[in-house]
């Protein structure tokens, strides 16, 4: 049974022309992924999907009510969890006195439902990136609607989490839901999809079952070009120490992958490391510490170097332009609002503020989360070469196949210590995750 379809949907924005033509359905008791490049038009479509936006020609039709789990959380920072669930899942005006017990007890339901070990009354401004997906997911589950809109919602979860989520989404689906997934891991799509539609340039360029197509192919699909595989570390030796905390050291030229669950501490170690002048920080909420989309692309990239620009509106719009070749940043023109970018390239946006400033050490906080394949590709191009030349790099990320990728040394943290560290070639992911839950040495 269809629940969901969309037919010939165009949207413009101005000059720029999101969508041309595309067509879309979800299907009850089945996963339907959706890919492609930042900016291909996946979050528009989502939206035109949900009604959040109107298309400018085309023809969509639902079958009872959607929820969508965004890639940014939408929470309200000065209620709490409870009451941002509430607002989220309850009908109709509140006759008489509010029964607060009642909402804390369902509070806990949904949260327990997506995973989230997370006490109801805190306030949302103090939750986490990864325990506002979770808090997101929630709201989601308890609307109890015919049809789920996942937008990359294992961005900022870690393996562990990730795997609960997709048991609750195997169960939905089990009960009849249709479930449109969109994530940029593809190994998430080739596990838990049934069918995938590939978007590029804002078009449908092709739907498969997931069963008939390879992960080349899809790349393929998707860039429209051949995508080079990560290349190994180069094996340098690395010099001195530049950074270090709590029994973790970076050193010159080194890149350091930082794994652990949500609630760890990586985040807090990161923030240390900003807070003492000890390194530059890419942060794992862009949205809130990352960029500014009220402000241009170009002023986003030289925020951090304003000093040694002087205020130079030439050599600002000539170091945006750079790296905007360099990191592929998507857009029209650097003058182009950060808000008008997808969440990808303002991702390389944030990158980019703190390169210009050349820095002596680097720590990425989830660097390529929300970012596709051929960006993230890129990213790790930038941070290799940041490396031979001599910077001293920390990545955290929930991804262990890009922390294994990507690091020389890899670091486990958990309960806020520096568990173990193992060279490379010493761990594999299921190794990393028994540290990481504790059931290793």
């Amino acid at each position: 049974m269809i629940l969901l379809q969309a037919r010939g949907i165009t949207k413009s924005f101005g000059a720029v022309r999101a969508l041309r033509g595309v067509d879309f359905q979800a299907t009850a008791g089945e996963v339907h992924a959706l890919v492609g490049e930042n900016g291909a038009g996946k979050s528009t479509l989502i939206k035109v999907l949900t009604g959040a936006l109107e298309a400018d020609s085309g023809l969509v039709e639902r079958a009872g009510s959607v929820a969508a789990v965004y890639q940014q959380p939408a929470l309200f920072g000065e209620l709490s969890v409870t009451e941002n669930l509430a607002l989220a899942v309850e009908r109709g005006r509140v006759k008489g006195l509010i029964n607060w017990r009642a909402r804390e007890a369902r509070a806990k339901e949904l949260l327990s439902l997506a995973g989230a070990e997370i006490d109801p009354q805190r306030l949302a401004s103090t939750l986490s990136l990864p325990e506002q997906q979770l808090v997101e997911i929630a709201k989601a589950l308890g609307t109890d609607a015919r049809t789920l809109i996942f937008d990359e919602p294992t961005a900022s979860l870690s393996q562990h989490d990730a795997a609960r989520l997709f048991r609750i989404i195997a169960d939905l689906k089990a009960r009849g839901t249709g479930i449109v997934y969109i994530s940029h891991r593809l190994e998430e799509i080739f596990e838990i999809a049934d069918r995938v539609t590939v978007l590029r340039d804002g078009e449908s360029v092709a739907e498969r079952p997931i069963a008939a197509v390879t992960r080349t192919e899809l790349v393929m699909l998707m860039a429209g070009r051949e995508v080079s595989a990560p290349e190994p570390p180069s094996g340098k030796v690395p010099g001195e120490v530049v950074l270090e905390a709590r029994g973790l050291k970076v050193r010159k030229g080194e890149i350091v992958g930082l794994a652990g669950l949500v609630g760890a501490g990586r985040t807090e170690l990161a923030l240390e490391l900003f807070e003492r002048g000890e390194a530059a920080l890419v942060p794992e909420d862009r949205r809130q510490h990352g960029v500014i989309g009220a402000m241009t692309v170009a002023e986003n990239v030289t925020l951090a170097s304003l000093r040694s620009l002087m205020l130079d509106f030439p050599a600002e719009q000539k170091s945006a332009l750079d790296y905007q070749a360099r990191l592929g940043i998507k857009t029209a023109s650097v003058n182009a609002l950060v808000d008008h970018l997808s969440g990808g390239n303002q991702q390389k946006v944030a990158l980019a503020r703190w390169l210009a400033t050349s820095p002596r050490a680097l720590v990425l906080d989830e660097p390529t989360q929300g970012v596709d394949v051929g960006a993230k590709a890129e990213i790790h191009r930038v941070i290799r070469e940041l490396a031979g030349q001599g910077m001293a790099i920390l990545v955290i990320s929930s991804e262990l196949p890009e922390v294994l990728a990507l690091s020389d040394r890899i670091a486990v943290m958990r309960r806020g210590e520096i568990v173990a560290i193992r060279e490379r070639g010493q761990a594999d992911q299921h190794q990393l995750l028994d540290l990481m839950l504790g059931e290793a040495r």
